[in-house]
């Protein structure tokens, strides 16, 4: 039961912050002109967060399956924010590849 409402917390609180970042990427900011290598990363964190959603919604992952995957994501996210924390607000493109490469993992998790 705990852990159902907590499954139920952490999808809400991902999708919730999906919305966030897909409205603050409608029109380019000086923070995403400064900060090119993290507005990528997290582009592809909410178009990741997108298709799960849209999978869950189609009925082709369950629910389970959606906050495990949106478990990965939010610890990328926050790896992301880790290391720009320890360069000025900026990732090395060294730690994007790696963010990526994290990334990519997810998104073969996802549609099957």
């Amino acid at each position: 039961m705990l852990t159902s409402i907590r499954t139920a917390l952490t999808v809400a609180a991902v999708l919730s912050l999906g919305g966030l970042v897909s409205n603050a990427m409608a029109d380019e900011t000086q923070w995403q002109k400064d900060h090119p290598r993290r507005t990528e990363v997290n582009s592809r964190l909410n178009n990741q967060n997108k298709r799960i959603h849209n999978e869950v919604k189609d009925g082709q992952i369950t629910r389970a399956q959606a906050a495990k995957l949106h478990g990965e994501d939010h610890a990328i996210r926050r790896e992301e924010r880790t290391m720009a924390s320890t360069n000025g607000g900026h990732i090395t493109k060294t730690e994007q590849r790696a963010l990526n490469q994290q990334e990519n993992q997810v998104s073969k998790q996802i549609g099957k």
